[in-house]
């Protein structure tokens, strides 16, 4: 399965371009989180106890983590309060791909649900692409494109 990009691509208006980060809306344990960030430059994926709550998620289930990580917080490391391998999906109904996905869970807030880092574009194989502000991978029936609407 070829993976290109094109002018097809490309905004019709993206007013300073290379700055805006690379935001996805997938289906996390079947409820769609609006800002995802990738990041990938981060060896972790992250999703914050606040989303995890909103959901429903029971956090006593969390796996416990003690190992710290540094680079999120500008000055500052964060310990997680656990883990969790949440299912991930990308796509439509006809065409879509779930993974699941091993994140750390932080109670530090930002303005994004969750962040994937490397770990998660490796597992779904994507291709990101921060000029057209667009990931594409893989799907059972071709390429899916998934890209985030709200500049």
């Amino acid at each position: 399965m070829l993976i290109t990009f094109d002018r097809r691509d490309h905004w019709v208006h993206l007013p300073r371009p290379g700055a805006y980060p690379l935001v996805v809306s997938p289906v996390v344990i079947q409820v769609r989180l609006a800002k995802v960030l990738v990041d990938g430059g981060s060896a972790l994926d992250i999703i914050f106890a606040s989303t995890l709550e909103s959901m429903g998620y029971d956090m006593t289930s969390l796996v416990p983590s003690d190992q710290a990580f540094y680079g999120t917080i500008p000055g500052a490391g964060s310990t997680p309060v656990g883990r969790a391998t949440l299912p991930v999906t990308f796509g439509t109904r006809d065409n879509y791909r779930t993974e699941y996905v091993n994140f750390e869970v932080t109670k530090f807030e930002t303005s994004y649900h969750a962040i994937l880092g490397r770990s998660s574009l490796v597992k779904f194989m994507v291709i990101p692409n921060h000029t057209y502000l667009l990931l594409k991978m893989p799907a059972p029936k071709g390429v899916h494109l998934s890209f985030y609407h709200c500049l």
